[in-house]
C-alpha cells in the first residue's frame, strides 16, 4: 500500500539554487547496505569470479535448468572503428554515479545519481539538468523507465522501494517492500536485516512493473491499481544475494526474462501459470548482467567480465555467443526498432553495434577517456544516449 506521510524533496537547477517544495508520499526505512562504491565493487567482485573459473550452482533454484545447443561459429573477428558524431555533457556535480538512462516522450534523459541521492533528468534542447530528491532515498536509483504516461518509475535499491515520479505535479508515490531476515555470514547464531534491494525494472502491457530484487532472490511484480506488491521467489532457500537477479526484459508475448549475475543461467517466468524456467550455455560459466529481448522474440544478454554478448532463440534452443576483442566490460544494452543490437563495452570505451552477418563489433570510440560507459538507450532520430559514469557525463552517439 501507498503511506500517507507527506514528505519534501527539493528539486535543483545546474544554473542555480531554486529550490522547490515537492510533496510525495512515502515512509521511512532502514539504512542502505551499500553505496555507488559499493556496486563498482560488486561488478569487480563478479569480474574476479569469472575470471578464477568458478561454475556457478544452481541446487536451489526454482525451476528446471535446460541446455540449449550452442551455435558454433568462429571466434569474433576484429573489430572495425567507425565514425560518428558525438555529444557530451558534464553533470552538474562531481562523483554523480550515474547508472541507466531512460527517454521521454519529449526526448529528455533520465536516470538516478547514486553518489548524490538524485533523480535527474536532462533535457537536451535547453542543455540543462535537473535533480530531484526523492523520498527517504539512499543513493540507490538504479533501474529507471517512462510509461506511457511519461510518468517515471524507479527502482530504489538501498531504501527498498519502487518509487513512481509525475513531472507534472512534481510528487513521488512510494511502494515499500520487504525487509529480509537471513543467517549472518561473519556471526554465527546471528542474523542480519536487509532490503529486498530492487535492481532492474521493465513495465508490462497493462503498466503494472516489474523488478529484480538482488537480495531476496526473487522477481517483483507491483500492479498499479491496487499498490500490491508480488514476489515470485526463484531459489528454494532464503540466503541473501545466492542468485542476484539483476537485469529484466519482457518479450511480445509477456514473457518475463531476467539474468541472475551469480549464475550464468537466462531465466524466464511465464506470469500466466507463474512457471519459472532456466537456460544455460553449454560450457560457460559467464555471469550476465543487462538482458533485452528484440522484436522476433530473441533474447540477448551482456556480461561485464568476459566481453560476451549472448543471443537466444527461444523458438529454437539456440544460444549463440558473440565475444568482444576487448574481452571485458559489455554492460547496457539497447536493440533499435530495426534490430540492432547496440551495447556499452566499458573495456573499450566505447558503443558499439554488432554486425552479425560479420561475426564483429563496430566501434564507436568515445572522446572522453576513461568514461566508463554503462546504461545506453536509443533516442530520436537513431541518436543513442549514455551514462559515462567514469567521466561524469551523458553522452550522445549519432553513428
Amino acid at each position: 500500500m501507498i503511506h500517507s506521510r507527506l514528505v519534501r524533496s527539493s528539486e535543483i537547477t545546474k544554473n542555480g539554487a531554486n529550490t522547490t517544495v515537492v510533496y510525495s508520499r512515502g515512509a521511512p526505512l532502514r539504512s542502505p547496505y551499500g553505496s555507488w562504491l559499493g556496486f563498482l565493487f560488486f561488478l569487480l567482485l563478479i569480474l574476479l569470479l569469472s575470471a578464477c573459473g568458478d561454475s556457478f550452482t544452481s541446487s536451489s533454484t526454482i525451476g528446471t535448468i535446460e541446455s540449449p545447443t550452442v551455435h558454433s561459429q568462429p571466434k569474433t573477428t576484429a573489430s572495425i572503428m567507425a565514425s560518428g558524431t558525438f555529444q557530451e555533457y558534464s553533470l552538474p556535480l562531481s562523483n554523480s554515479g550515474l547508472m541507466r538512462p531512460a527517454i521521454d516522450l519529449t526526448g529528455r534523459i533520465w536516470f538516478g545519481e547514486m553518489g548524490h541521492n538524485l533523480l535527474a533528468v536532462f533535457d537536451p534542447h535547453t542543455q540543462k539538468f535537473q535533480q530531484i530528491t526523492p523520498p527517504h532515498g539512499r543513493s540507490g536509483i538504479m533501474g529507471v523507465v517512462v510509461a506511457s504516461d511519461d510518468t517515471i518509475w524507479f527502482a530504489e535499491q538501498y531504501a527498498n522501494y519502487i518509487g513512481h515520479y509525475l513531472p507534472a505535479t512534481r510528487q513521488f508515490q512510494t511502494y515499500p517492500l520487504p525487509t529480509l531476515t537471513v543467517p549472518d555470514p561473519g556471526l554465527p547464531g546471528k542474523t542480519l536485516t536487509l532490503p529486498s534491494a530492487p535492481n532492474d525494472l521493465v513495465l508490462d502491457n497493462q503498466g503494472n512493473v516489474w523488478f529484480t530484487e538482488l537480495n531476496a532472490n526473487a522477481l517483483g511484480r507491483l500492479n498499479i491499481q491496487s499498490g500490491q506488491t508480488q514476489q515470485y521467489p526463484l531459489a528454494i532457500t532464503k540466503t541473501a544475494q545466492a542468485l542476484n537477479p539483476y537485469g529484466i526484459t519482457i518479450d511480445q508475448k509477456g514473457n518475463i526474462w531476467f539474468t541472475e549475475a551469480s549464475t550464468n543461467h537466462i531465466g524466464r517466468l511465464d506470469p500466466k501459470t507463474e512457471q519459472i524456467s532456466y537456460f544455460s550455455m553449454q560450457g560457460s560459466s559467464t555471469p550476465l548482467m543487462e538482458i533485452a529481448a528484440d522484436t522476433h522474440g530473441t533474447i540477448w544478454a551482456t556480461s561485464f567480465s568476459s566481453g560476451l554478448l549472448l543471443s537466444f532463440n527461444p523458438k529454437t534452443a539456440t544460444f549463440t555467443p558473440y565475444y568482444a576483442p576487448s574481452s571485458g566490460g559489455l554492460y547496457g544494452i539497447t536493440i533499435t526498432p530495426g534490430g540492432k543490437v547496440w551495447v556499452t563495452i566499458s573495456a573499450a570505451n566505447a558503443i558499439a553495434n554488432l554486425d552479425p552477418t560479420a561475426n564483429r563489433f563496430i566501434d564507436y570510440a568515445i572522446p572522453s577517456s576513461g568514461s566508463l560507459p554503462l546504461g545506453v538507450v536509443m533516442g530520436a532520430n537513431d541518436s543513442l544516449w549514455f551514462t559515462e559514469a567514469g567521466s561524469n557525463k551523458i553522452g550522445m552517439l549519432k553513428p
